[in-house]
């Protein structure tokens, strides 16, 4: 059965890339080619792409002009955007999922394939984590503090016990921290420390 993965882009201090905290800016003018040849790599593991619908509206303008290594992962891997608004995905090779979240992501996993990568958007990612769909986090953490913000873990019913599956530093400060739920098995972290999406790739 496939895994959900959640990939997140944070600030040192917890706070998710907004456009309005000086962070995806940040994000961007980040130089780490080590870093970004890494990030590539794990974008081409997986098998399918969900996200929410601003997410899905924000990449669908970008991805598709862009001549980035990582717009053809991004652009031919399968995507599922879960909306119950958005009328039509024009994006190509996507589709929009209206049901239930975890009726949707069931069926999703029960299908053959690589895993699917949920990318935050973060009341997306926060919807997936209090439904318990979330099988590893992959967080990219910035060296950079934002002081305000989106946070990714609020409003838990209770805490929510992680255990650190792999670390990767990065020269330019970059961290990747990927753990799992305390309670699932290990899920394959990857190779070690080298693959440009960069987190730019992931948000």
């Amino acid at each position: 059965m496939r895994q959900v993965v959640l990939q997140f882009v944070t600030s040192l201090d917890g706070h998710s890339a907004d456009a309005d905290n000086g962070i995806r800016d940040f994000m961007m003018s980040i130089d780490d080619p080590e870093q970004e040849k890494y990030a590539l790599s794990r974008l081409w593991q997986a098998g399918t792409h969900i996200m929410g619908r601003v997410s899905y509206q924000e990449m669908a303008l970008f991805w598709p002009a862009s001549s980035l290594p990582a717009a053809t992962p991004m652009n031919d891997i399968p995507k599922v955007v879960f909306s119950r608004t958005l009328k039509s995905a024009g994006w190509p090779e996507s589709r929009i999922a209206r049901g239930d979240t975890a009726e949707e992501i069931a069926k999703l996993k029960a299908e053959p394939g690589g895993e699917i990568l949920a990318h935050g958007g973060t009341q997306f990612a926060r919807s997936l984590i209090r439904l318990g769909l979330v099988d590893q986090y992959r967080l990219w953490v910035l060296p950079a503090a934002a002081g305000q913000g989106a946070a990714l873990f609020t409003g838990l019913a209770r805490p929510l016990k992680l255990r650190l599956v792999k670390s990767t530093a990065f020269p330019s400060g970059v961290l990747e921290l990927v753990y799992s739920p305390a309670d699932h098995q290990d899920l394959q972290a990857g190779p070690p420390g080298a693959a440009g999406a960069g987190p730019a790739g992931a948000a």
